[in-house]
């Protein structure tokens, strides 16, 4: 049977936001293994549904979708930002059902300060055009600049401009973007996660929106295993998706979560 990788996107963005990366990591996983996306409560195809204000809640929820869908596992988690910390809290309440765990540019209390967190930096830009604009090209372009470094300015314009699209057609609410926010602000990374379980911590170091400094903070604590971007921004799988399948594919060439 396959291996079930499960990609999870962050902070109010949906599965389309992987922008084709589902396909090339299947590629460079081989036959063997199947790739699915996800969209949690308040994004995407679930843009409707009320966004829970508790990661555990959310884990909750994207296990019932598993079950509707006719998944059990063991699944390997790759999961992005606010998706890492589905991907632990998961992880740690349902070792039986997660094989293992890759989290990119993750962050969680008490392990990092807020201000590593969300870097400051940011703040403004985020108030005036993600909370309180309603540009929704702005908003993106704006998002692209922050979390991205190696696309050229008509890469940026033309994800923009698809992504404004994405957001037209499955908008996340106001509301949802405070109950996500307020779940990722009351979120503590757990103290210990289960024997036997592989975690892959990636990070990149040239990340202007979450501090590298929460990644290697998240490894220390496990002590699990990490790869480091040379110049990447917080959006990875944008940024340089060959270079992340196939760091993924070389972690699950050797053999992470098999018995």
């Amino acid at each position: 049977m396959p291996t079930t990788w499960i990609l999870l996107r962050g902070l109010v963005r949906e599965q389309a936001h992987w922008n084709g990366f589902a396909d090339r990591l299947a590629g460079a996983l081989g036959a063997d293994h199947r790739v699915m996306c996800m969209d949690l409560p308040g994004n995407g195809l679930r843009h409707r549904d009320r966004s829970p204000t508790r990661i555990a809640a959310m884990v909750d929820a994207a296990r019932e979708d598993l079950a509707r869908r006719g998944v059990d596992g063991p699944i390997h988690l790759v999961a992005l930002s606010l998706g890492g910390m589905v991907a632990m809290d998961w992880l740690q309440r349902h070792p039986r059902q997660v094989a293992a765990a890759a989290l990119i540019n993750s962050s969680a209390a008490p392990v990092s300060p807020f201000w590593h967190r969300l870097k400051p930096a940011n703040y403004g830009a985020i108030l005036r055009h993600g909370l309180l604009g309603r540009d929704r090209l702005k908003r993106e372009r704006m998002i692209l600049e922050i979390t991205t470094n190696r696309l050229s300015d008509a890469d940026k314009d033309r994800i923009a401009r698809q992504f404004q699209r994405i957001d037209e057609a499955r908008p996340v609410s106001a509301a949802n973007t405070v109950r996500q926010l307020w779940a990722a602000a009351r979120f503590r990374a757990p103290k210990t996660l289960p024997e036997g379980r592989p975690v892959l911590v990636i990070s990149a170091a040239g990340d202007r929106l979450v501090d590298p400094r929460c990644s290697a903070a998240l490894a220390r604590r496990w002590s699990a295993q990490r790869a480091v971007h040379p110049d990447g921004g917080h959006d990875l799988s944008l940024d340089d998706p060959g270079w992340l399948a196939d760091t993924l594919a070389d972690w699950a060439g050797a053999d992470p979560g098999r018995d």
